[in-house]
């Protein structure tokens, strides 16, 4: 299940399991066609309309998107920035984070840091496959690598420390 938000002013829940669209509670019937890679027409309300995927900010969860000319911001939440948010744990001081553990199962595609690299809040620190999406885990904190506790190709489980800070 996804939340998208388009120009901070439409949203509407995306569930993948069965490709539903709700807007509102009520269901959107749109006829989806990929036509190549960050390309789509899809009609809606008999009316047809061609989309493209100019950029895409993995780690930001946002899209930019051009249907029908016009340019459109695209932010998503997933289950886990929905947990998040619901636990209240949003603004909480990230600068106690002493270590970054993994956020679901998933398998390590890349690590983009080393032992003994300083890192800045915001920094990206790994690459982490999970339900067939790839997730950017940055940095929490300011702060410096003390110990990296995988390497590429690394199954991981949900709560796993995957790297820790001096």
């Amino acid at each position: 299940m996804y939340k998208v938000k388009v120009n901070s002013r439409y949203s509407f829940e995306l569930n993948t399991v069965n490709d539903q669209i709700k807007l509102a509670s009520n269901d959107l019937d749109l006829d989806v066609t990929a036509i190549k890679e960050g390309q789509f027409h899809f009609i809606y309300q008999h009316k047809s309309y061609n989309a493209e995927v100019i950029s895409e900010d993995a780690a930001d969860k946002s899209l930019l998107i051009k249907v029908n000319g016009k340019i459109c911001q695209v932010k998503v939440e997933d289950q886990f920035d929905m947990l998040i948010k619901e636990l209240g744990l949003e603004g909480v001081n990230a600068k106690l984070a002493l270590e970054i553990k993994a956020p679901m199962p998933g398998l390590v595609l890349g690590l983009n840091v080393e032992v003994g690299q300083v890192v800045s809040k915001g920094d990206s620190l790994l690459v982490l496959e999970a339900m067939k999406m790839e997730n950017m885990l940055k940095s929490t904190t300011d702060g410096t690598i003390k110990k990296i506790c995988v390497t590429q190709g690394d199954k991981v489980e949900k709560n796993q420390v995957l790297i820790e800070f001096m």
